[in-house]
């Protein structure tokens, strides 16, 4: 359905569970095939996907944007580029990622030593991907994925079916393997139980709180690795010295972008009480700018609908809380045309405390609350006052001075003078503490997280025997005694009588 207009898009036939585990073994006998294969083999089919979704990416903007609510600019911008960026990114880097890493021994005693670190793959990996980004969040870990060597099974948001089946086209467009890609179609709970259950080597999911700690209760039954990207409060701290124009729209732009349906966006901000009317202001001016309603070709409204009424309600029920415990509604947003859909006005919220739902727990809507500081550690205390921390933001003129105080914000990404960006960033690391939950995708890591690390380990100096193997004897309780000596000596002159006392003992015992 789409959110906006009620209307029906489309129908998706749910995937018959007792056909999975045969999409799993197809899967295996594909992905090991695909592992055989070389980086730059894999990347020649992710570069034929990239090209899919530059050559339709109008398409694909139109059906995120019909089947999630939020604008068509908003879906080319958010959703789409960073799709054909992360299979530029993931095809061009994941070798250097990824490639065996040369360990140097750790101490004299292991001279002889060689070691190898090797990433390789998981095997089958799950990805249980939410409606706020239906195909950026997906494909994303799709790319990474299959870059590491990995068959992926994919189950997309009962709200947007249709972004799933265009996926489908996307990575059909890939050639790859039969059974290397699957899409399920069906109840998360029983999607999940069923990827547990068939042994799926690792899950990633982004989602809820709740959702994501019931996960990682059936994962630990099997001790399955679970990657979790769950909620975000995060905050925005705007200094004294802030440049207020850019601040008020960045604000616009991280509170109220995809209806506020963002992890990463803005949910409250603190701004320093010098400033704080004037920003208010400039900000209340940007929020009455805004128009809401129906997504369409001639970009007359700047915000979308809603995903889900049940997301309306909870953003509806936490402003009803937070205007009975005394906030007030500053500025809205102007509704235009049809308002019959899932809509929310952007709203912005002053006289607001920690003791509001506005102010604790995630909204996920087009909300905006706004409160005073006095001082930096103020700002600090009220910005980590929350369990969780995925994303925050510092808003100063002093680029040296951001820096200090993000040492101290908690978040798996802050930013300075800037806020919600860094998610379309292939090469930076996205995940948070707390209940934002475990792991991390994109970058790097999530590269790092697609696969199991192994250490090969070699000796070249070919000896007998090691000195600690048998036969057991005081010569060799003395020598490993003094080799204690050589890794922690007194002095140097320590070393030295030490490596006198066991050099000797070594070649006897290992080599002759």
């Amino acid at each position: 359905m789409n959110p906006a207009t009620g209307a029906q898009l489309g129908a998706v036939t749910n995937t018959p569970l007792e056909l999975i585990p045969a999409i799993f073994e197809q899967a295996r006998e594909a992905q090991r095939v695909w592992a055989d294969k070389s980086f730059s083999e894999r990347r020649r089919h992710i570069l034929k996907m990239r090209d899919y979704i530059r050559d339709n990416a109008d398409e694909l903007a139109k059906i995120v944007s019909e089947g999630n609510g939020k604008t068509r600019l908003d879906a080319l911008a958010t959703e789409v580029l960073p799709c054909l960026m992360a299979c530029s990114w993931y095809g061009k880097n994941a070798e250097k990622v990824l490639r065996p890493e040369r360990r140097e021994p750790s101490s004299l005693l292991w001279v002889g030593k060689r070691s190898e670190i090797r990433y390789e793959p998981l095997g089958v990996v799950g990805i249980i991907s939410p409606w706020n980004y239906p195909l950026s969040i997906p494909f994303g870990e799709i790319v990474m994925g299959l870059m590491a060597g990995n068959a992926v099974l994919l189950k997309v948001a009962a709200a947007t079916p249709l972004v799933g089946q265009a996926i489908e086209q996307i990575v059909a467009a890939g050639e790859l393997p039969e059974g290397l890609f699957s899409h399920i179609v069906g109840s998360g709970g029983k999607v999940s139980s069923a990827m547990f259950e068939n042994g799926i080597d690792k899950l990633f999911f982004t989602g809820s709180v709740p959702a994501g700690k019931q996960l990682m209760a059936q994962a630990a039954e099997s001790l399955t690795p679970v990657s979790l990207e769950l909620g975000g409060k995060d905050p925005m701290i705007v200094l004294e010295d802030a440049d207020l124009e850019r601040a008020a729209n960045g604000a616009a732009w991280a509170g109220y972008q995809n209806a506020g349906q963002s992890c990463g966006g803005v949910e409250r901000i603190y701004v320093h009480e010098s400033v704080y009317r004037k920003f208010v202001d400039l900000l209340a001016e940007k929020t009455r700018q805004l128009r809401h309603g129906v997504p369409c070709d001639q970009m007359a409204v700047d915000i979308g609908s809603m995903t889900t009424a049940k997301q309306r309600q909870t953003v509806a029920q936490h402003l009803a809380d937070a205007l009975a415990n005394g906030a007030k509604v500053v500025a809205e947003s102007q509704g235009v045309g049809d308002q019959d859909g899932e809509f929310h006005p952007a709203t912005l919220v002053t006289d607001v405390h920690h003791d509001m739902l506005l102010m604790r727990e995630e909204t996920f809507g087009p909300i905006i609350p706004v409160m005073p500081f006095k001082t930096e550690d103020e700002a600090v205390a009220l910005a980590n006052d929350c369990t969780m921390a995925l994303t925050a933001s510092i808003w100063t003129r002093n680029t040296k001075r951001g820096k200090r105080l993000a040492n101290r914000v908690k978040g798996g990404v802050v930013a300075i003078n800037d806020h919600l960006y860094t998610h379309g960033m292939s090469d930076l690391p996205w995940g948070g503490p707390g209940e934002s939950g475990i792991g991390r995708t994109h970058g790097p890591e999530g590269l790092l997280e697609m696969t199991k690390a192994k250490a090969v380990n070699w000796d070249w100096l070919r000896a007998k025997r090691n000195l600690w193997w048998y036969p057991q004897d005081q010569e060799s309780y003395q020598a490993i005694r003094n080799a204690m000596r050589m890794v922690a000596p007194s002095s140097g002159a320590d070393f030295l009588r030490a490596a006198g006392k066991v050099v000797p003992v070594m070649v006897k015992k290992m080599y002759l």
